[in-house]
């Protein structure tokens, strides 16, 4: 194997840092970009759901597709997706009008770097099986970071420059993801046969049928994304009636990612004192109190506390998810199993696009806010049963 830890380690967070860093321009400041285009809240959240409910069907497939172990490899579907994201962002940098165009170009590259998020996850699992040791915490931690420092500044320079500073962020961060990635090449290895012919779970119902704890766990983690969705695509619009612009929206988004840090990059020390499914509830009991702080936030001071118990809901819930899967699935089922956590992320912002947008129009931020505690703390009922009541390790069926 060529590499140490350290090398393997610092590539990944490039690929990490870099791709959480283009997530804020697409992701966090989607509404941004589009109200600057004409775009209204319903018409934004259309065009984040359609995205959303693409990406949904897609990730299941894409991650099949690479479980069969073919040409079709994490590292060559990441090659990929960022060569896509980055013409992407060329052509909304060069277009400056017309609607449907910039729907049909925005809903695009959102639904590519959705479908791109999991593979990145399971790449980890992958050349970590091949002996690239990673520290994953510690490189998912630092990707949160890109993302806080660029959202830190992007609201300051939105201000100094208008919206399309945006795309030529996410042209240069995806300029150097794209040369990291096409270096990222894992070490040949040879791989013992197993005693016992694996099988991949590639239908869903088999899969369900297979992991029926885990997918009810899913549909919990949905109803947590419904609202986190919720708070990060219409933050704006959120503290807006609390005195708030794009820059203290560019303080209160950085504020959260900055936080995940330490919590990720210590998991795996955390993992040895509170088990996997712990720590997957007490992620779900702050995404309540973050949105019930949220709620109601008098100032943009409570917004911001909200904000911190990102350490303590997201944080905990991605790399305590990416390792529930490790744990749960059979090797060939783990790509899907890290698709379908993903597809919980996707699925809440399917939903909280087609409902939020709406309930922003007609009834305003403090009504959505309702509605979204009220989904979030149905989502840890839900995980609760899942985690707590029903079995989510059953040995898959050959």
């Amino acid at each position: 194997m060529s590499g140490g830890k350290k090398s393997w380690t610092l590539r990944y967070i490039v690929i990490n840092a870099t791709y959480f860093a283009v997530y804020s321009g697409i992701h966090a400041y989607a509404s941004v970009f589009l109200l600057e285009k004409g775009f209204s809240n319903t018409l934004i959240g259309i065009t984040l759901a359609l995205a959303n409910i693409l990406s949904v069907v897609f990730q299941p497939i894409v991650a099949g597709l690479i479980d069969k172990q073919g040409k079709l490899t994490n590292r060559n579907v990441s090659l990929a997706s960022t060569l896509l994201l980055l013409i992407g962002s060329v052509l909304l940098f060069l277009i400056r009008n017309g609607t449907v165009v910039i729907f049909l170009i925005f809903a695009l590259i959102y639904m590519v770097q959705m479908v791109y998020q999991p593979i990145i996850t399971a790449m980890y699992f992958e050349y970590e099986a091949a002996g690239c040791h990673i520290y994953y915490g510690l490189a998912r931690g630092l990707g949160s970071c890109g993302f806080a420092v660029v959202s830190f500044f992007t609201g300051r320079a939105i201000g100094w420059f208008g919206v399309n500073i945006l795309m030529i962020l996410d042209i240069i961060f995806l300029t150097v993801a794209l040369i990291v990635l096409y270096f990222f090449k894992k070490p040949v290895v040879d791989t013992p046969l197993p005693e016992k012919a694996e099988v991949a779970h590639n239908n869903l119902i088999s899969f369900i049928k297979t992991y029926p704890g885990f997918m009810l766990f899913v549909m919990g983690a949905v109803c947590f994304f419904f609202a986190h969705n919720a708070i990060n695509d219409y933050m704006i619009q959120i503290i807006t009636p609390l005195g708030g612009n794009e820059t203290n929206m560019g303080i209160a988004v950085s504020c959260a990612a900055f936080l995940e840090l330490p919590s990720m990059a210590l998991i795996n020390k955390i993992m040895k004192k509170i088990s996997v499914k712990n720590l997957l509830l007490i992620s779900g009991i702050a995404f309540v109190i973050k949105h019930l702080l949220m709620l109601i936030a008098p100032n943009m001071a409570v917004v911001y506390i909200s904000q911190a118990m990102q350490m303590f809901a997201y944080a905990v819930f991605i790399p305590a998810g990416a390792y529930f899967v490790n744990q749960t699935m059979a090797r060939l089922d783990q790509v899907k199993g890290q698709a379908y956590i993903n597809c919980s992320i996707t699925l809440g912002g399917v939903f909280s696009s087609l409902v939020c947008g709406r309930l922003l129009d007609i009834k305003g931020p403090h009504f959505m806010l309702i509605v979204s505690l009220a989904v979030t703390a149905a989502g840890f009922v839900i995980a609760f049963i899942a985690l707590k009541v029903l079995s989510t390790r059953q040995a898959p069926s050959a």
